[in-house]
């Protein structure tokens, strides 16, 4: 059988709303990869580094990142992010501590950033990451807070703080881990302070930090 002339009357042309459906609809998620070697990345707890020229997570496969664990480089553009987490249940950090930091919120991160060669400090807020300018006397008090600060390797690692009915909980932890808790009380944040479910996300989270912190002994741990 012979194919139908396309004939006007057999023709449909697309309305519009038909043709911005393909903008409009739900899209598929998008396939993360590897920043080395671009292969896909199937797991979502994939390992993660620090591109240190462009201030930047990227994503990474379990061989290039040991590859990178392996050459243990100081320098370079990227920088693979460790896993260790350490509990410092011997801190410093009271109620006048965190009031001279002056942070608004009940979480704050501190970081040593290489290219400006000093800590950074940064905590949640509905708008994302936010930097605290801290006086040099607020910084010598994070420093002196605990040896935590000492050890903590420079961009991948960092100092985290959490204020918390009437006492402050201390840890190192990766780098990766405080910008996934930014992003998660960006999307949970309601109201002034947050609302219940970002209070209840928050509770989650340290709740997983705390189980998996070893306590700290000195040394590189």
């Amino acid at each position: 059988m012979s194919a139908l002339p396309a004939g006007p009357e057999r023709t449909r042309q697309p309305s519009a709303s038909q043709g911005l459906f393909r903008f409009t609809g739900p899209r598929p998620p998008r396939e993360e990869r590897c920043e080395l070697c671009a292969v896909p990345l199937p797991d979502e707890r994939h390992r993660h580094l620090v591109d240190v020229e462009n201030r930047a997570l990227a994503c990474a496969c379990d061989p290039c990142a040991q590859l990178l664990d392996r050459t243990g480089a100081p320098t370079g553009r990227f920088r693979t992010v460790p896993g260790r987490y350490l509990n410092d249940p011997a801190h410093r950090f009271d109620e006048q501590t965190w009031e001279r930091l002056r942070i608004p919120v009940g979480v704050v991160f501190f970081f040593r950033n290489s290219a400006l060669d000093r800590l950074v400090a940064l905590y949640p807020s509905p708008a994302g990451a936010t930097e605290s300018e801290l006086e040099s006397e607020s910084w010598q008090s994070v420093l002196d807070g605990s040896p935590l600060a000492e050890v903590l390797e420079a961009d991948v690692e960092a100092l985290l703080l959490r204020r918390h009915q009437g006492r402050v909980e201390c840890y190192l932890v990766p780098i990766d881990i405080c910008y996934e808790l930014v992003g998660r009380m960006r999307l949970t944040w309601q109201g002034f302070d947050g609302g219940a479910e970002a209070r209840a996300d928050l509770d989650a989270f340290f709740a997983q930090v705390r189980g998996q912190a070893r306590a700290f002994g000195g040394g590189r741990s």
